[in-house]
């Protein structure tokens, strides 16, 4: 079996990590950028016949703009002493989404591969299963795994574009709760999560911090600028003032408080709302937020 095949069957079976949240929460500095694109060899390309040493991908799970990148780690055998080498992101269907190039790479050197989730074009990429896909440039084959090698070659991952912002046990509550309900003068312009007062809450997108603080009604919240997006993202009834500032950079499942009950609120919840461009207050508009908090948590 070649590698391309055995790719595409680990981004068709592999599944991905069934925890709660989903999204690495580490702290600390962000994760090092993507990996610079490379570009094909000047001239006509060269590559011996290749096979694979040793490849991995890590981790099985990523959230665009989160605190790891998925990347590969590979050395490779060969019958030249350098070899230029295409390595492309595929999804499910085998379409590339990114590619990168590596020029007179030596047999048995190790190769390290970091995509940032853009696609070639420089948009986020879908949600989805991918694969690394490690072979000559301008080439038919791709390089299949050495006979000598006994490690298995985990190529596969998940890449998803949010997280779901509550990491423990949850609910969507009845219909008082819903996006449009009926408020005392107003409507309710988010949808409202129940969970325990103290659980961890976390972007569902990274960006930029555009508000933290406390208001009458929200009580402590923050409110977030979607990177690569047109929405804004805010968390309200925090049980204490976030850790973020405004203006703060923030990763896709960072640590952003915890549920509480401060503000309007009887009961321990997160109301959360999403507010098209131009953004929160700032001339955009609520919009309903259950079909996105469904999505997100039936993959984190």
């Amino acid at each position: 079996m070649t590698i391309a095949a055995a790719v595409l069957l680990l981004a068709l079976a592999a599944p991905a990590a069934a925890t709660t949240g989903g999204a690495f929460t580490a702290a600390g500095a962000p994760p090092p950028p993507g990996s610079p694109t490379g570009t094909p060899a000047a001239e006509a390309p060269s590559a011996g016949t290749l096979s694979l040493v040793s490849a991995e991908a890590t981790p099985r799970k990523s959230f665009f703009y989160g605190f790891r990148n998925p990347s590969v780690r590979f050395a490779i055998a060969s019958t030249q002493a350098q070899n230029d080498l295409q390595i492309d992101v595929i999804n499910s269907l085998g379409e590339v989404a990114r590619s990168f190039y590596r020029n007179d790479v030596a047999p048995n050197a190790e190769v390290r591969i970091r995509w940032d989730g853009l696609t070639g074009e420089g948009r986020p990429a879908r949600n989805g299963r991918y694969s690394f896909r490690i072979g000559a440039q301008a080439a038919p084959e791709v390089a299949a795994r050495a006979s000598t090698s006994s490690e298995p070659l985990n190529l596969g991952f998940a890449l998803y574009g949010y997280a779901f912002p509550i990491l423990g046990t949850h609910d969507f509550g009845g219909a008082e709760g819903r996006f449009g309900a009926g408020r005392s003068g107003h409507t309710h312009q988010g949808q409202d999560t129940m969970a325990a007062c103290g659980t961890p809450l976390i972007a569902a997108r990274g960006g930029t911090v555009q508000y933290s603080g406390y208001q009458g009604a929200a009580g402590n919240y923050v409110v977030i600028d979607g990177k690569s997006t047109t929405l804004d993202f805010m968390y309200a009834h925090l049980a204490e003032p976030s850790p973020l500032q405004t203006g703060e950079l923030v990763r896709t499942g960072q640590p952003i408080g915890i549920v509480g009950d401060t503000g309007d609120a009887t009961a321990c919840h997160l109301h959360f709302e999403i507010w098209t461009a131009p953004g929160w207050y700032e001339g955009g508009s609520p919009i309903d937020p259950l079909p996105y908090l469904e999505k997100w948590d039936r993959y984190s």
